[in-house]
């Protein structure tokens, strides 16, 4: 993530704001804020901000003028350590409701280098399976689908640790002096991993009744309603409230699914799940964990490698989340995926250890898969 000083966010917000500014227009509006400031200090900082490719020089002499550079409104730079320093109440929100243009920035999300750069992790992690035993492949996956239940739980408030978690999965004993539901929620998780494995190529394609099918399985047995919801839901942390009306969250989800089917790369139909099942909330509870769950079984179904989120710090998924909410900003949010992918082949599926065969990354299973 790019780190940048209070004075280089506010000289990148100035250019935003005025489209074009001179280095004199910059000193004299920045004087505003922070004082004097010595030209030697400003063009430091404008050096900074071209070195990470976030403005751009245009003209000569003294008729040169910054630029802010842009290829997605989406993905904009937003300092997040500044951005939540203030309450919701506080914030500059963009957007407090649901902002039904938000597909229109959504196609171009992931660059021409960062697909290849997934696709050729992916490919490598594959050539290595190949490899190796299709036993230790069986307990591999189910240390991914241990942690995956554990850390997707983890961000919803559950308490229960990973060892907790894998004794619960492997043995069925729930864990002393923690909730009937914090069990429930864990081995929903494991369900629903389990229908996804098992019906790999069916997620290749999806439809609302294939989202409810998800999201039931995640909420059986935990006091949620099932299907598209009827009432309004508040957000903790944010003033952006989701859409209220039952034909309009229909709506919104068609909308997300028609752009998903007219998406071919399945890295960015798995990563549009992931931002657009939160942000419609179609249901009354259990968003982010569909969305997860949904995001890999549609990796699965292209043989990519799944996420585990293991090691992604839980504050920093919210804030991404709020982030896409407020402002319809996906630049975090997309860095954060990046890392939990890089995350994932070098964990899983045979750095040292692999498996043959893997149904993330083969078009062969040792699973049986039904016929749908």
């Amino acid at each position: 993530m790019i780190q940048l000083n209070k004075r280089q966010s506010d000289i990148l917000y100035l250019i935003r704001v005025h489209e074009k500014l001179s280095n004199q227009e910059i000193k004299i509006r920045l004087e505003e804020t922070f004082g004097e400031i010595s030209r030697v200090t400003i063009t430091r900082d404008i050096r900074v901000l071209l070195n990470k490719n976030l403005i751009k020089k245009n003209g000569r002499g003294r008729n040169v003028y910054y630029l802010e550079v842009v290829s997605n409104p989406a993905l904009s730079y937003l300092d997040v350590a500044n951005y939540f320093k203030v309450g919701p109440d506080l914030r500059k929100i963009a957007f407090e409701k649901f902002n039904f243009e938000v597909f229109e920035n959504l196609e171009e999300i992931f660059s021409r280098e960062e697909l290849k750069e997934l696709e050729t992790l992916n490919k490598n992690c594959h050539a290595r399976i190949n490899k190796l035993s299709p036993t230790i492949f069986k307990k591999e996956l189910e240390r991914l689908i241990i942690e995956l239940s554990w850390k997707s739980s983890q961000i919803e408030g559950n308490t229960y640790s990973l060892i907790d978690t894998e004794i619960l999965i492997k043995e069925h004993k729930e864990a002393k002096g923690h909730k009937k539901e914090e069990a429930i929620m864990i081995l929903n998780h494991k369900k629903t991993l389990d229908h996804i494995l098992s019906n790999k190529n069916y997620f290749q394609k999806i439809n609302i009744r294939k989202i409810e099918d998800l999201h039931y399985l995640l909420i059986d047995g935990l006091n949620v309603s099932k299907g598209i919801r009827k009432n309004m839901v508040g957000i903790v942390g944010t003033k952006y409230k989701p859409l209220d009306n039952q034909y309009q969250i229909k709506e919104a989800l068609e909308k997300m699914l028609k752009l998903i089917e007219t998406t071919l790369n399945p890295f960015l139909k798995s990563f549009l799940v992931l931002i657009l099942i939160p942000y419609i909330q179609p249901f009354e509870d259990g968003n982010k964990r569909t969305s997860r769950l949904l995001s890999n079984a549609i990796l699965l179904a292209y043989n990519i490698c799944p996420l585990s989120y293991r090691s992604i710090d839980e504050a920093d998924y919210k804030k991404a989340i709020i982030i896409f909410y407020e402002q319809n900003n996906l630049r975090f949010f997309k860095e954060l995926f990046i890392q939990q992918f890089k995350f994932a082949v070098k964990n899983y599926f045979g750095v040292t250890r692999g498996y043959k065969d893997s149904p993330c990354l083969s078009t062969r299973s040792n699973f049986v898969e039904k016929k749908n």
